[in-house]
Order: structure tokens, then C-alpha cells, then sequence
């Protein structure tokens, strides 16, 4: 399976892209794991290039509103996902400093929120790529994560 991490605007916090950098480093070993970048722009048209983008794939947006799981709940969830044979690729959208419009909500199969706070972008993308190697690892049965 393929998990493509789709986010408007390229990583500037020169700590931020060195952890997501890391991460995604670390999961290759668990699958295949892309960071895609779009360019900023007017919310319709951002949106837009966010649909287009995840078009096929089964669509997680990222957004303060959505469901809250723990991780271990966001890995038995992962679980099912996988194990659906009409699921071959997951995009994990996480949206300009604006937030998601309604339409790309709407257009969502799950919406993930990783915490009641907003984070800037950058934030959120490094946050979702450590939670992701942690997902991984619980499924793999290493030791990364302790409940």
C-alpha cells in the first residue's frame, strides 16, 4: 500500500523538515511513504489541487474537527483500512494556513485530527509522519511505542 502525504506549502522550519525527513526515512523499511507539496494559492483553488491530487485514493484529511483516536486506535484503524482490497493508496491531505474548506472536508473518507489545537502546517506534517512510524511500528511488533 501507498501513503502519500499531500500538504500545500513546502517545509521552511529548517527543524520540521529535518524530522519529517527522518521519519520518512524510518518508514521505508514499513512501505511505501511519500511527502508531496502543493503550491499555496486562493482556498478554491488550493482545494481544488488537493482533490485532484488524491484523486483514486482513499482520502484522509487532517483537520482539528475530525475524529481523535489514540494511537493505538489509529493503528487498529489503519489495520482495517489496509486489509480493504479497494484501498491501494491512502493520501493524508493537511491544508493551507487557512484550514480545509468545507468541500474538501466533504470530500473526505476519515477526517483525522491529531489534536484539539490547530498547527501550522509544518507541525502537523512532522507530527503525521511520527505517528505514522509509530503506526507502523506497532504493526510490525517493534518497540518504538509503549501504551
Amino acid at each position: 500500500m501507498t501513503h502519500r502525504i499531500i500538504v500545500v506549502g513546502k517545509p521552511a522550519l529548517s527543524f520540521a523538515k529535518s524530522g519529517i525527513e527522518e521519519y520518512l526515512r524510518r518508514l521505508k523499511r514499513h512501505g511505501k511513504f511519500t511527502l508531496e507539496t502543493l503550491k499555496d494559492g486562493p482556498a478554491e483553488v488550493v482545494s481544488q489541487r488537493l482533490l485532484d491530487a488524491s484523486k483514486g485514493t482513499f482520502r484522509i484529511i487532517l483537520d482539528e474537527r475530525g475524529k481523535k483516536p489514540t494511537t493505538r486506535q489509529l493503528a487498529d484503524q489503519m489495520t482495517q483500512w489496509i486489509e480493504r482490497p479497494d484501498i491501494k493508496e491512502i493520501s493524508y491531505l493537511i491544508g493551507p494556513s487557512n484550514g480545509h474548506l468545507p468541500a474538501t472536508r466533504d470530500a473526505a473518507d476519515y477526517v483525522l485530527s491529531l489534536s484539539n489545537l490547530v498547527l501550522q502546517h509544518e507541525l502537523a506534517t512532522l507530527f503525521l509522519a511520527e505517528q505514522l512510524y509509530r503506526v507502523a511500528t506497532i504493526h510490525a511488533g517493534t518497540p518504538y511505542h509503549r501504551d
